[in-house]
């Protein structure tokens, strides 16, 4: 074999036993999901926590960070429903007509 033959091969045996091990790897990631009626009592505990929280020897980066936590755990809790657009309604509405 030529060595322009061989330096192919080799760079390409290389290359597949670098990137092979990671997806080789033997432990799964255990999900710990937590319930939807656990996680809200969570969330509505932490928002308690921090509105009875004296926040007045509080720095301005730490009020902000707070800030941004509400936000996410409020937008957290919100995210559970069922949403339907206009269209979709509009839909629907037109099917229940034509079908009864």
């Amino acid at each position: 074999m030529s060595t322009k033959k061989i330096i192919p091969v080799l760079l390409f045996a290389f290359t597949v036993s670098l990137v092979t091990p990671v997806f080789a790897s033997s432990t799964n990631p255990v999900k710990t999901e937590v319930p939807k009626e656990v996680r809200a009592k969570q969330i509505e505990t932490r928002l308690v926590e921090i509105r009875d929280m004296d926040k007045s020897n509080l720095s301005q980066s730490e009020k902000k960070e707070l800030r941004k936590e509400v936000k996410s755990l409020k937008k957290e809790a919100r995210s559970g429903g069922i949403y339907l657009s206009v269209a979709a309604i509009i839909i629907i509405i037109l099917l229940l007509i034509l079908l009864l």
